[in-house]
């Protein structure tokens, strides 16, 4: 028995811990300390998030690398002692004021962080790809299929994202065949952050719509952005600026700017379901009263760590069609995805 315990003492003692103010102690790994808040993983609670300022005394049994404000960055040890954060390297003892961490990370942290400094054109691409295919047979025999893509790349500082999905849809009644939906979607945008809050956002889109009689709907502009919340389970990004339209109908072809704002929505329900939504609202500053939007939102719950479940619904509503066509065009679609990154 003594021998047990013997052995089981330097487990208890590899533990970070971190004091706060209020005289609570939380045990477990600290991850990061990133901006003004300390994140830390217990093995009851999980991760816990805390206000730096909350921040009473820290050790780091195992070692994290430290970024001060002004400085080099050191790698060890750390424990907290009169106000300062004392790093024990290879090398001997570093102290650096609290006041003055701007940063703290665990090695798997610091590994993320160094990939994103120089990362190359084809690295940190994510992605994925949705299949939904609906058949029926009996009075009637029809076939749906659509498809989506989707590639992001994102660093520190920008993001690329390159977006595609299409429907078609055949049906069959008494022996006569013909499509009954035809519509192609995609584009891409850049964001490059400014602040940590403000971004600047240019976009180029494309459309297609067979049955609205829209041969190709092209739209190139851009504005600046706002990061209203962004933290690892919600995310919310507004924006905002101008752009121009050209849209070349079967019957008719019309040019025109626009002013747009929208938005962009994560929410983590879970650790394995994601809800996403997003709205742009094109006002017609050629012919006022005349405008159009783009809603979009979908679910993706996790089944594997490269295979989903997802349920999409995309509404793109023009005030103005030509002549005899709806003014809504909705797809709706469900089916797997089956997600990349490099």
């Amino acid at each position: 028995m003594r021998t047990l315990l013997f052995l089981l003492v330097p487990v208890c003692l590899c533990a970070d811990q971190v004091v706060l103010m209020n005289g609570d102690t939380i045990t477990g790994s600290i991850i990061k300390k990133d901006g003004d808040k300390l994140t830390l993983k217990s093995e009851f609670l999980g991760e816990v998030t805390m206000p730096w300022t909350a921040v009473k005394s820290l050790r780091a049994d195992m070692e994290v690398t430290v970024v001060p404000s002004t400085g080099a960055s050191v790698k060890g040890k750390a424990a907290t002692s009169d106000g300062n954060l004392q790093v024990t390297t290879a090398s001997g003892l570093t102290s650096v004021p609290l006041a003055n961490v701007t940063a703290v990370r665990n090695d798997a942290e610091q590994a993320a962080y160094e990939r994103l400094l120089h990362p190359s054109l084809l690295q940190l691409w994510t992605g994925y790809f949705d299949m939904g295919l609906a058949l029926a047979r009996g009075n009637a025999f029809t076939d749906t299929l659509t498809t989506a893509f989707n590639a992001t790349r994102q660093t520190r500082k920008s993001k690329i994202i390159a977006h595609f999905n299409q429907i078609y849809g055949t049906a069959r009644v008494n022996n006569v065949t013909a499509a009954n939906a035809s519509a192609i979607r995609g584009g891409w945008e850049f964001n490059e952050d400014i602040t940590p809050k403000l971004f600047m956002n240019v976009m180029n889109d494309y459309e297609h719509d067979r049955f609205q009689d829209l041969d190709l709907r092209v739209v190139i502009g851009g504005g600046p952005g706002w990061n209203a919340i962004k933290t690892d389970r919600i995310q919310l990004g507004v924006t905002a600026g101008a752009d121009y339209n050209r849209e070349n109908f079967t019957t008719l072809s019309r040019n025109f700017a626009e002013a747009n704002f929208g938005d962009v929505f994560t929410y983590k329900l879970s650790g394995l379901t994601t809800l996403n939504e997003t709205f742009t609202y094109f006002a017609n500053l050629s012919d006022t009263g005349d405008y159009r939007f783009n809603f979009d939102l979908g679910s993706v719950t996790t089944l594997k760590k490269w295979l989903s479940f997802q349920f999409t619904g995309s509404d793109h509503f023009l005030s103005n069609p030509v002549l005899e066509r709806q003014r809504n065009d909705l797809i709706l679609s469900s089916g797997l995805r089956v997600s990349f990154g490099h």
